[in-house]
Order: C-alpha cells, then structure tokens, then sequence
C-alpha cells in the first residue's frame, strides 16, 4: 500500500486520519508542524501528503510554495481546512496541491479524495481517470466561502438496519440468548426479546452487573458488544462498520468515548 504523511497541528485530526488510513492498509506518518514535515518529507518516500492549511509555524501554503520552487513536489498534496476562502483553496490548486478537502472531513470524501490522489501519483497516472475529481476548476464560490469536488459535509446519520432472517447456523445460539434471558429474569427485570444475531456476545452480556445505573449499564453492554465484534473481525474496522450499521468515522469515534484499545493490530493478533 502507501505512504502517507498527515500533517496537522490538531491531534485529533491526526489520530484520527491515522486509524482510518491505518485500517485501509496504508502506512501513514504524523507530522504536527511544518518542520516535522519537512524532515519526513526528506526521511521518507511519500506517496501522498494531507496537509493542514492553518498551522502555527509556517502555514501549508507557504509550505506547498516551498516544496513546489524547490522541486519536492513528487508526491500529490490534498489540502485541509476548516476556515479557507476560495481564493486560497484556487492559490493551493494554482501552486500545486492536486485538491481541496474541508473539515470536518467524512470519511467517504476523504477515501475518495485518497484513492484519487494516489492514482494521479502512480506512473502514468497523470491522466485523470473516469470520475474521479478535477482540480483547481472544479472549485466554485457557494454560500460565501467555497466548494470543491471532495468537499466535506457533517457526518450522515445511519439508521438502525433490520436483522437479517436467522441463518441456520445462527440457531445453535438460541441457548446462549436463553441463558441472557433467564439472568434477567432471575434479576427481577422484565424479559426481553433478543434477536438471535446476539448470541454470540450473550456470554459477555450475561456477566454484565445488571444494578448499575442505566447509563453505566448501557456503557458495558456497548463495549462488550464493540469487543465482540473487533474480534470476531480481527480488528478489521470496515467489517465491523459493516456488521454494526455504524458510518466509520462515528464507529471510531463510538469506540474511544467507550475506551476501546484501537492500539494498531491488537484485535488483528487476538484474531490470528
């Protein structure tokens, strides 16, 4: 896969570009500063750079002019920001920066912008391709401010999805869904259905203390049912986006107000 430098000086926007462009196999590098940059930018062979526009040093333009007079612009620049005009946003294209991304940055916009930038950085791949986004004229004035091609919007909300009809080999779990069930009842609390796709986490829920506070309670039942399916999916965020109904950007950011461990491969070993 690739090589790719985030540089921002907003650590969230770095963690959190780092785990969804980790999870897609890609090598990503942190740089929270334009010298950080710089010097990654001479260690290393990027195949791509995300680049913040507003950083307290030395902003991303000024950076973007420095690498492109001094012939270290080899690798395709998107652009970030959350307070750009469209004169800047024209001025990074005009210098150099393949596109234009603006915060807060979902992660279908962000893929997309990616996987374009890294196809107009491979040999012969100078030829845009069926699709995919234009440069500098492809940004126009909306609202006052700007858009461009990739422009990022808030995250979508997602719907609660319906089960899928039990598979025969779901039906082995009907005991475990049982058992759940009999705990309840054993507690005093009213039964309650629970659609078999559960069975395979009942034997975490089942030791969940059921006289904590509801939120409290709500909060282990999350996270034994987040570590459940970051296992059984070895770790494969994708998978378990897909499994849960949940956009990926939320996914990630369900994960850590749970306090998960998304320490990079821990639920990939735990999966071998």
């Amino acid at each position: 896969m690739a090589e790719i430098l985030v540089v921002d000086d907003e650590i969230g926007i770095r963690e959190l570009l780092s785990e969804i462009l980790g999870d897609e196999g890609h090598t990503v590098m942190l740089a929270e500063s334009a010298q950080q940059a710089r010097q990654v930018r001479e260690a290393n062979r990027l195949d791509l750079v995300l680049l913040d526009i507003w950083m307290p040093d030395t902003d991303g333009i000024t950076l973007l002019k420095e690498w492109a007079s001094g012939g270290k612009l080899t690798m395709p620049v998107i652009m970030m920001s959350g307070h750009a005009t469209i004169d800047t946003a024209v001025e990074a294209t005009r210098i150099g920066a393949l596109d234009f991304l603006e915060k807060p940055i979902t992660l279908q916009k962000l893929l997309k912008a990616v996987e374009t930038g890294l196809q107009r950085g491979r040999p012969g791949g100078a030829e845009q391709a069926p699709g995919a986004p234009a440069a500098a004229a492809s940004l126009r004035s909306s609202a006052g401010g700007f858009q461009a091609t990739t422009q990022v919007g808030s995250i979508p909300v997602i719907g609660a999805r319906a089960h899928p009809p039990m598979a025969a080999g779901e039906a082995a779990g009907s005991a475990e869904v049982a058992a759940f069930g009999a705990a309840l009842a054993g507690s005093g609390a009213a039964p309650v259905a629970l659609h078999p796709a559960a069975a395979a986490a009942s034997v975490a829920l089942r030791d969940l203390p059921l006289d904590l506070p509801l939120r409290e309670a709500r909060d282990a039942f999350e996270r034994a049912y987040f570590e459940h399916h970051l296992s059984r999916e070895h770790g494969s965020m994708t998978r378990v986006a897909e499994k849960t109904g949940l956009e990926r950007t939320h996914l990630y950011r369900k994960l850590k107000q749970l306090g998960i461990d998304l320490s990079r491969g821990a639920y990939r070993k735990q999966g071998s």
